[in-house]
């Protein structure tokens, strides 16, 4: 499992106001593609494990988040930095394209 799962109730004090990036996966259990990326999100929590926070949040059970978020389609990866979302992929995607996006969001 990635390091955290975001809620509705949790997602301001777990990701907006964290002092690192977050990785947020929009995803639901019903969903092919989101099982298929799920073991690359996993794995990017264990790889910046320290430097970046990973999660999931599940857009059936909190739909208030990925409303805010204009999550329509899913997987929807996003990631956050400052409170804002900086980085955003639709669909799933390969291990190097979600690790470009958070490089890049820790060098900036």
């Amino acid at each position: 499992m990635a390091d955290k799962t975001f809620t509705d109730a949790n997602f301001k004090s777990d990701v907006l106001d964290s002092s690192t990036p977050v990785v947020v996966d929009f995803w639901a259990p019903w969903c092919g593609p989101c099982k298929i990326v799920s073991p690359t999100i996993e794995e990017l929590a264990k790889d910046y494990e320290g430097k970046v926070a990973v999660g999931k949040l599940n857009v059936d059970e909190n739909p208030q988040t990925a409303g805010e978020y204009g999550v329509m389609s899913i997987p929807t990866v996003m990631v956050f930095k400052d409170g804002k979302p900086v980085k955003v992929t639709v669909g799933a995607q390969g291990k190097d394209a979600y690790k470009r996006m958070i490089d890049e969001t820790v060098a900036s």
